[in-house]
């Protein structure tokens, strides 16, 4: 699974690497966690364009009654992202970049889980495969301002991080993002081929401290490698 990432890269990066127009300025996170908001990239039928927006971590299909629900909906599996009820007409008809530097993960080591950060060799920033969802209170209440959602699809792990968790994010490749978030695109062929493990040669997983274990801590100690 994918529940704690990083975005620690500047703006004006992103704007390049991402082929933004506009640039708006973000925090530096080390921790990002479920349920808050995370920077997603999406096309917008009514703007034509990418745009960075910043939507809450957790999908909440429009028909539910609870917005609790997004809580256990962080992930969507590869798998089953395409037949889902939750996640098959978002796969259709919204799907965004999740723009991120790196993730954690944590192994099984006895009675302990040990943390690790997971990033590109030469820590550039990437994007996660992501969908997204717009809420409004369900059928018998109406929101003012409604609720954009979104969440980060999974696959299986690669040779890197198999040893440490059996999922993974998918990352998608550059050439691929103007696919992913093609608007005219509703087959799920051409989209389930590109959520695919990423390629281990070009990441790394650093051993890191349990301090990135507490969701409050978001400073760069959260990605400092743990001492030998």
């Amino acid at each position: 699974m994918c529940g704690r990432f990083t975005l620690r890269t500047p703006t004006n990066a992103l704007v390049e690497q991402f082929g933004l127009k506009a640039q708006v300025q973000l925090p530096l996170r080390y921790n990002i966690a479920p349920t808050q908001e995370v920077a997603a990239i999406r096309i917008l039928s009514e703007v034509g364009t990418r745009q960075l927006d910043m939507l809450r971590w957790g999908l909440i299909p429009p028909w539910a009654k609870d917005p609790t629900i997004g809580g256990r909906m962080i992930n969507a599996r590869r798998e089953t992202v395409s037949t889902k009820p939750s996640f098959r007409s978002a796969f259709k008809h919204r799907r965004c970049l999740v723009t991120t530097d790196g993730y954690y993960e944590w192994k099984k080591l006895g009675g302990r889980k040990q943390p690790y950060y997971i990033r590109m060799q030469d820590e550039r920033p990437f994007a996660f495969a992501g969908l997204w969802e717009t809420w409004r209170g369900g059928p018998a209440d109406s929101m003012e301002t409604p609720l954009v959602t979104c969440t980060i699809i999974t696959t299986e792990a690669n040779e890197l991080s198999r040893p440490i968790h059996h999922r993974m994010p998918v990352i998608l490749e550059p050439d691929h993002y103007d696919v992913w978030l093609d608007l005219e695109l509703d087959r799920p062929e051409p989209l389930q081929s590109l959520l695919v493990p990423y390629r281990s040669e070009e990441m790394v997983a650093v051993a890191v401290t349990t301090y990135v274990n507490r969701p409050s801590n978001d400073d760069p100690k959260c990605i400092k490698a743990q001492e030998a």
